[in-house]
């Protein structure tokens, strides 16, 4: 099906889309959680009629507005490159992939653009309540965004719902329904909008106290602090919840990537969970290097975290490369793993029986047709292990997943500690007295958003070599063309990327700067 992969185009492809994905997110997580901050506000407004709060809210919202316009700008161009980059992937999977984008676009976007209007422009031009229904409209339609983004993402973690029209050479959905519920996909999206109202929280709460240790604008930044802080610490609380789902899914559906997590070449029994620690440098399988420098654990952890069962056998990469390890399949039946060279074997007999059928359709052979058929069914679940020559090549980056991913959690548990200190000292009236936290509060900003791209790195990073797992590897999915047109545009978005994040950044401290007395309000 490819008949010449040029690994330059690959790679530039890869280094665009991962550039446009991160600048995007830089904006999208607090778009996700700001709106519900700032509705909680506005609903204690509606409430008390207390003036003060109106104007909390409409401090927050230019805010948000600043960031949200530039969201929109980056997300935009990283749709378009589906088409243009990945044209192999669009066509081989665009059925299915591109059903959760349009409901995304009629549903959730048309939802938040209509009412974000009114959030924005009907002060005093609409009745108080329904000032308020859009605010609250606005955040739930910019949380149904994300949600039908990640059930796309998650399906290509997990496809599912779905069958290969061997005439068309595409996959087509069969079961919306076990699309959306995927439990990967819904992990994914309570996971993500959650680590987004943790981010949300720590930027209110840094900005607040940047006021507090000015001695400026001290209610608003208190009462903000409290809203922040509370929002904060229950949705840390559930981002555990959401983790230990996350985690759970990973093992069952990709064990690749749960081994890059933890840095764990050899598998074990009542594997430990790695609290911190340092893989091996250079580390290969079968080089009789320790897989780590050192490493503090907790044990039998991972194996309870991964397959609820503190004794269970845990396989690391070079297990999942060689296979002979016994597994449950979907049905609780025991199966002893095939090495990775098998799979790209069967991928190769399903790719060449698709050749076959294709060819025997034509000239009416019913006979070959059938055989064929039979052939590239038993052999379609490693599909796209057929694109691929060196068993190693499904070996993900693992130091770069293993330390963003312990980056995360760690940075993750550091948060928590945060909201609890800072509601303790915000009711006791003594946290004003700590400028060593607030100073700290004002620089956890960029650790928080640190975090939640370190959590697209383990995503996207621990499932390569593929795009879709196991049914399209990277390599299968670009689109035939130069790398060097590839490379242009790559720099051109650097520029261009960089150049709207300063300057909203400007636009931002110079709002910051201003506060909420003289914004045009």
């Amino acid at each position: 099906m490819i008949e010449h992969i040029d690994s330059a185009l690959v790679n530039w492809s890869r280094a665009q889309f991962a550039l446009t994905a991160l600048y995007h997110w830089l904006f999208v997580p607090l778009t996700l959680g700001i709106t519900f901050i700032i509705a909680f506000m506005e609903t204690l407004y509606v409430k008390t009629g207390d003036p003060e709060w109106k104007k909390i809210t409409k401090f927050w919202m230019t805010l948000f507005g600043i960031n949200f316009a530039i969201g929109v700008a980056t997300g935009i161009i990283l749709e378009f490159e589906f088409g243009t980059n990945w044209s192999n992937y669009s066509w081989f999977v665009g059925d299915i992939f591109g059903a959760p984008l349009a409901i995304e676009g009629i549903m959730a976007f048309f939802m938040e653009s209509t009412f974000i209007a009114v959030m924005f422009f009907g002060w005093n031009k609409v009745s108080k309540k329904f000032h308020l229904l859009s605010t609250w409209l606005v955040a739930i339609g910019s949380n149904l965004s994300a949600l039908w983004i990640l059930v796309a993402n998650g399906w290509m973690q997990n496809p599912v719902g779905m069958h290969f029209n061997l005439d068309t050479a595409r996959n087509e959905m069969l079961d919306f329904w076990e699309v959306l519920f995927s439990p990967i996909a819904i992990n994914k999206f309570l996971h993500t909008i959650t680590s987004s109202y943790v981010l949300a929280s720590i930027f209110v709460i840094g900005v607040s106290a940047w006021y507090l240790l000015k001695g400026r604008e001290l209610l608003l930044a208190k009462r903000s602090i409290i809203i922040a802080s509370i929002f904060g610490l229950l949705s840390s609380l559930f981002l555990i919840y959401t983790g230990d789902g996350s985690a759970y899914q990973v093992a069952q559906k990709q064990p690749m990537k749960l081994a890059a997590m933890e840095g764990l070449y050899e598998g074990s029994e009542g594997a430990g969970l790695i609290l911190f620690g340092m893989p091996t440098p250079g580390k290969q399988i079968n080089d009789g290097k320790d897989d780590y420098v050192f490493k503090f654990e907790i044990p039998k952890l991972l194996s309870v975290l991964g397959y609820r069962n503190a004794d269970a056998f845990v396989p690391g990469v070079k297990d999942i490369v060689e296979g002979g390890f016994e597994y449950e399949d979907v049905n609780g039946e025991t199966q002893l793993a095939i090495s990775a060279l098998e799979k790209i074997e069967k991928g190769k007999l399903a790719i060449s029986a698709l050749s076959e059928y294709k060819k025997a359709k034509e000239v009416k052979n019913i006979g070959l047709l059938e055989e064929s058929l039979k052939i590239f069914r038993e052999n379609f679940k490693f599909f796209g292990y057929g694109f691929l020559n060196d068993p190693n090549s499904i070996i993900p980056n693992v130091p770069i997943t293993f330390y963003s991913f312990h980056l995360m959690v760690g940075l993750g548990f550091y948060f928590i500690f945060l909201f609890i200190a800072v509601i303790i000292l915000i009711f006791r009236e003594k946290l004003i007295e700590k400028k060593w936290l607030l100073r700290i509060l004002v620089f956890t900003i960029p650790l928080a958003f640190i975090a939640s791209l370190s959590g697209w790195v383990v995503a996207e990073v621990g499932r390569q070599p593929w795009t879709i797992q196991d049914l399209l590897p990277t390599v299968a999915s670009v689109s035939q063309i130069d790398a060097s047109a590839v490379q242009i545009t790559f720099w051109l978005f650097t520029v261009v990327f960089t150049v709207l994040l300063i300057g909203e950044l400007k636009i931002m401290f110079k709002q910051i700067k201003i506060g909420p007395n003289e914004g045009g309000h």
